[in-house]
């Protein structure tokens, strides 16, 4: 591979930015297709549309170049929760086995203890210290704010919104929500933005224990990552280069 490309490819994997290596087979002719390049006059642009949102890759042929092959390069979908409370304990289980990478914010050191979270990074901070200074927010990641409280929840909720997120839920009745959606329109949110956030949060199954509740937001992430507008947020595939 060309030095160069393979230095753009390595800076959009920390960006966690998806991208696309295509390689003509018969002339070894390589490019670089980043999720952000308008491809529509691209005549593989329907095949690099169905990749981005799959994350897989392989062999497909192209009328101009033959057989080429698609490296797909996407990043794993991830979850940042606010708050940690006992819905967040019961998150980190089932996002594991779901695929997700997990983070936890939470001030408040008797919720955001190692003790109560040991397989889960932790960050016992104030959301305005941690994101995006240490958690970065993207279209690869889904929020959940769960403290219940405007001062932790309004600021990552706004940032959530603003970085594009394919996913941002917040706990709360609907008259909470009502109420949140005053302050965040007052903090300059649109009104597109607030129709984004899933509130209630999770699924409408009637849960109740904070474990049902988790099974309910989780599958609420899951239908956004798969059906929703959103939907070409990539399956969490890691593979190789070829």
């Amino acid at each position: 591979m060309d030095l160069a490309l393979l230095k753009q490819l390595n800076r959009e994997r920390a960006a966690r930015r998806g991208c696309i290596l295509v390689s003509e087979i018969a002339t070894g002719a390589q490019r670089l297709v980043l999720e952000t390049d308008d491809t529509s006059a691209d005549p593989l642009a329907e095949e690099f549309a169905a990749r981005f949102r799959s994350g897989k890759s392989g062999m497909v042929s192209d009328e101009a170049d033959g057989q080429v092959f698609l490296n797909v390069s996407v990043p794993p979908p991830r979850l940042v929760v606010i708050g940690a409370v006992h819905i967040s304990q019961a998150l980190t289980p089932i996002a594991a086995i779901a695929g997700f990478d997990m983070e936890i914010i939470d001030p408040r050191t008797a919720f955001a203890s190692p003790e109560r979270f040991p397989d889960v990074p932790l960050h016992a901070e104030w959301p305005e210290d941690v994101i995006p200074r240490k958690v970065s927010l993207d279209r690869y990641t889904a929020l959940a704010a769960l403290t219940h409280d405007p001062k932790i929840d309004d600021y990552p909720l706004i940032k959530a919104l603003s970085s594009g997120c394919f996913y941002v839920g917040a706990l709360g009745s609907r008259k909470t929500h009502a109420s949140r959606v005053e302050r965040l329109t007052k903090a300059g949110a649109s009104e597109a933005d607030l129709a984004r956030i899933k509130a209630p949060i999770g699924v409408n199954i009637g849960a109740a224990s904070p474990a049902e509740i988790a099974v309910a937001v989780m599958a609420q992430i899951i239908e956004e990552l798969r059906k929703g507008a959103r939907a070409s947020v990539p399956a969490p595939v890691r593979e190789a280069m070829a």
